[in-house]
């Protein structure tokens, strides 16, 4: 029997419902094509539409700075002045009139103030120098890589036990172009090294979280010709450079039978050479290192500039007893001035007059100034 609420057959009833849905469907879908994209301003290709929603930029992260104050209390602390001077204070204000009865120390100097991430003097650098192909030349060929790494963390350790006010950062100094006693094919007398060679310095670099510093040797060539070459290593933010004078040979004559010489012009063009690489590839600053045992090794020595993005050491490279190499320091190294100054341990030569020893990290933490570089061969 049929429900009395029901007077239409079943299938009717069906087909309606269904129409019914259908048209349901319909409504919901209208709507929404309509009416949803102006709640969520969303355009549909039409100008008349609400406006999109502004991207919020993300802020721009700010750049490291360097800390000022820390920087001119290590170069004052390197030079020894006193805080009861009153040249401490005018160092640390910028002012060159403290005292009419007191001399101005000639050391720390008043030079560029270097971009933010440079090493010196936050950190003293310890390094070990040579070439890999000759046991003659410095500790980096004498001993397979572990004896190497092993010693220099020794040295390291030794380092911040003596000095714990300034960490230590090793380095592993390369002789990439060496000097020659026979001209070559182009008569340069010198020899540039396989860049295999160079990437293994970097890998004894890496294991100890050091920086690698590139030496080169010119011979009859030139720093600019030999440093050009390098362009793609000194690209690399751990990578530096250091220039050997006494090889840098002039009139004809063959490294080793004078003592060569490099000129404030060669050492300004490399400067800015090694600037513009850390501006084009925003590097921190790099490290210039300077060999220097006589004064004629380094001429116009007051013409050297530099800059916020290099650091120049001038480095003590003779060897002897203790007294011999203070002297030696005290003559052509500290009365000179330029930015940071360096001194070279050698553990075979300085034993060769007496007494026979190396000198002290006390004695050379009490040198005026106080070496920011050391190196070993």
């Amino acid at each position: 029997m049929a429900s009395a609420r029901s007077t239409k057959p079943r299938g009717a009833r069906f087909v309606l419902h269904a129409l019914a849905i259908v048209a349901g469907v319909a409504l919901v879908v209208a709507a929404a094509y309509f009416f949803l994209p102006a709640l969520t301003s969303v355009s549909y290709g039409t100008e008349a539409s609400s406006t999109p929603v502004a991207l919020v930029p993300d802020k721009p992260k700010p750049k490291p700075t360097l800390d000022l104050a820390d920087y001119n209390k290590r170069l004052l602390g390197l030079a020894h002045v006193a805080t009861s001077s009153p040249w401490y204070a005018a160092f640390l204000a910028g002012t060159t009139t403290a005292s009419t009865t007191i001399k101005k120390p000639l050391w720390p100097i008043t030079t560029v103030v270097p971009n933010a991430g440079a090493i010196l003097p936050f950190k003293r650098i310890v390094a070990y120098y040579g070439n890999f192909y000759s046991k003659g030349m410095g500790v980096l060929g004498e001993y397979d890589k572990a004896v190497v790494l092993e010693k220099l963390r020794s040295e390291v350790a030794a380092w911040e036990a003596a000095d714990p006010t300034t960490p230590v950062l090793p380095a592993i100094e390369y002789i990439d172009v060496t000097a020659q006693g026979s001209a070559g094919r182009d008569g340069k007398y010198r020899l540039r090294m396989p860049d295999t060679q160079i990437d293994k310095a970097l890998e004894y670099a890496k294991d100890v979280e050091g920086i690698v510093i590139l030496d080169i040797q010119v011979g009859l060539s030139s720093v600019q010709d030999e440093t050009v070459l390098l362009r793609d290593y000194l690209a690399k933010p751990e990578v530096h450079l250091a220039i050997d004078p006494e090889f840098d040979m002039y009139g004809g004559h063959p490294p080793g039978t004078v003592i060569g010489t490099t000129d404030a012009d060669d050492i300004n063009w490399t400067i800015q050479y090694l600037s513009n690489l850390v501006r084009e590839n925003n590097l921190p600053p790099k490290i210039l290192l300077l060999h220097r045992f006589t004064h004629d090794m380094l001429t116009n020595y007051k013409n050297i500039k530099p800059t916020p993005e290099v650091q120049v050491v001038v480095q003590m490279d003779g060897w002897g007893s203790p007294q011999r190499k203070k002297n030696t320091y005290y003559t052509v190294v500290a009365p000179e001035p330029i930015q940071f100054t360096g001194l070279k341990l050698f553990y075979k030569n300085d034993l060769k007059e007496d007494p026979p020893r190396l000198l002290t990290k006390e004695e050379i933490l009490n040198l005026t100034p106080a070496p920011i570089f050391i190196q070993y061969q």
